[in-house]
């Protein structure tokens, strides 16, 4: 029974995700909406509104800062979990006997 209650719940979700993957662009499509209106003004503007040497760091420093802050912030949490389950911040230091 719940398998069924299952299925009927997941298979619309299926089809929607499947219709909303088929209106997608192509992979490098020039006509695509990043292409067509965010990537001509990021090269226009960049230097002007940046100062920064170059596209990729104008770009991931200014205009998706809050996205490159936010992937950082995600990267340094999931080292820290797994530095705290592999238990190396939990070793003893040498020298010391626990008294």
């Amino acid at each position: 029974m719940i398998r069924r209650l299952t299925v009927l719940l997941l298979a619309p979700a299926l089809v929607v995700l499947l219709q909303a993957a088929a209106d997608l662009p192509e992979v490098g499509d020039s006509t695509a909406p990043a292409f067509a209106h965010v990537a001509p003004y990021y090269l226009a503007h960049a230097h002007e509104e940046t100062g920064a040497a170059n596209y990729v760091t104008a770009v991931l420093a200014d205009y998706r800062g809050y996205d490159t802050f936010g992937e950082l912030t995600v990267i340094f949490t999931a080292g820290l979990a797994c530095l705290l389950i592999l238990g190396v911040c939990d070793k003893a230091t040498p020298g010391r006997d626990g008294a």
